[in-house]
Formats: C-alpha cells, sequence, structure tokens
C-alpha cells in the first residue's frame, strides 16, 4: 500500500480505519498487507500502515510483535492475519475483540 493508495486515504462513511504496525524489511508485513488487501472488495475498512522503526517508543513495544494490525487501539493479531479476529473487529466496535 503505497502512500497514494486509497487504502490509506482517511476512512469514509462507515468503513473502519486499521493500523497496520511493521516495518520495511518485513517479509511478515508484506504479507499481511497482502492478505488486508485482498479482503478490501469485500469488507469496509481503510488501512494506515506505520513502520515502528521510525518512532523508538513503538519499535520499543511491537519490535518483535510485527506485523501488529490494530483497531481503536485494540490488537486484532499480529505476524499473521487472522481473518476471523478481523471480521469480528469489523463487525462491531473494537472493545469487544478478545
Amino acid at each position: 500500500m503505497s502512500a497514494d493508495d486509497p487504502a490509506r486515504a482517511a476512512p469514509s462513511a462507515g468503513a473502519a480505519h486499521l493500523v497496520l504496525y511493521g516495518r520495511a524489511y518485513c517479509h511478515l508485513c508484506d504479507d499481511m498487507i497482502g492478505a488486508l488487501e485482498a479482503l478490501q472488495s469485500a469488507f469496509s475498512f481503510t488501512v494506515e500502515v506505520i513502520d515502528v522503526d521510525a518512532d523508538p517508543a513503538l519499535a520499543a513495544r511491537y519490535d518483535e510483535l510485527v506485523p501488529v494490525l490494530v483497531r481503536d487501539g485494540v490488537e486484532i493479531c499480529h505476524h499473521v492475519l487472522d481473518r476471523a479476529r478481523l471480521e469480528a473487529a469489523l463487525a462491531g466496535p473494537a472493545t469487544t475483540i478478545a
């Protein structure tokens, strides 16, 4: 997802906004981005990709967990996309995700 990609745009009405914490040289991050892109036609969400290495606090928090997918501050999954948890997160408020 490039900076010009519509998936990185501000969320439209009704679209959930997800944040993916990752890093540039991470194949798991690339895999999760690809999996999310494949699901965007079926679900209404945008994805903001944040490089944890650009912020020491984020690097310390997420270092070995990247990629970490988050909605409204609540972690959905890390390392690999958990489609069931993603669908649950998109179906309702993030606070319902266990």
